[in-house]
């Protein structure tokens, strides 16, 4: 009997949602850059940013904080994550 694969699920699909927003950022980036000003480019490059922070971390020897973390989410974001997805799917 093969080896099952599910033990990897969970850290492929992480790496599978890591590179499509990667891919997707990168995709909005030049969509932003390179689109002509009009509704098309609004609809494809507005996104929802969602942060997380400052967070203080005290350790009593050293103080520190971390952040603020903001995770900017578009229409082309999405698009890159199902690319990704498309394609991982197509190889493994």
């Amino acid at each position: 009997m093969p080896p099952s694969s599910a033990k990897h699920r969970p850290g492929f699909h992480a790496l599978v949602l890591s590179i499509g927003f990667i891919v997707g950022g990168a995709f909005t980036e030049i969509a932003r850059r390179w689109l002509p000003a009009g509704a098309v480019k609004e609809f494809l490059t507005t996104g929802v940013t969602p942060s997380i922070g400052p967070l203080p971390i005290d350790l009593v020897i050293i103080k520190f904080s971390v952040g603020p973390v903001a995770l900017d989410v578009s229409l082309l974001s999405l698009v890159g994550v199902f690319v990704a997805y498309l394609i991982a799917r197509s190889l493994f």
